[in-house]
């Protein structure tokens, strides 16, 4: 072979190989819900427990592994991130149950947690 034919099929494999490294190796992106807690003058709640959960959904229930439990902040938010549940190429995270608490009100709800994104709902407790 010559070795202008020896070039192209190098810079050929290597142009190949940079593509197929270039488009395997994708980073992650953060995979949060946000539950903004309201009493029912409008108005944002902190402090209140905010509740997320699973629920099975076929005939012979079974564990759901999706709990997680915080409080809302001063800015009546609670933050959950599902970085470590999230996978990539997963369709789609999990729809969970909202329960919002505080001195005897409660809100409840429900959120679609979608993939590499910040998913937000609303809960006004009463």
């Amino acid at each position: 072979m010559n070795t202008t034919v020896k070039r192209t099929l190098l810079f050929a494999f290597v142009a190949l190989l940079g593509v197929a490294m270039s488009s395997g190796c994708r980073k992650k992106e953060d995979t949060i819900a946000i539950i903004y807690v309201r009493d029912v003058a409008n108005q944002l709640v902190s402090g209140a427990q905010v509740v997320l959960y699973g629920q099975s959904t076929t005939n012979q229930p079974a564990n759901v592994v999706l709990h997680d439990t915080t409080t809302s902040n001063t800015s009546g938010e609670a933050h959950f991130n599902f970085n470590d549940v999230y996978q990539l190429g997963q369709a789609g995270v999990a729809v969970l149950n909202i329960e919002a608490y505080l001195n005897g009100a409660e809100g409840l709800g429900i959120i679609k947690v979608e993939q590499e994104v910040t998913s937000t709902e609303t809960v006004f407790i009463q």
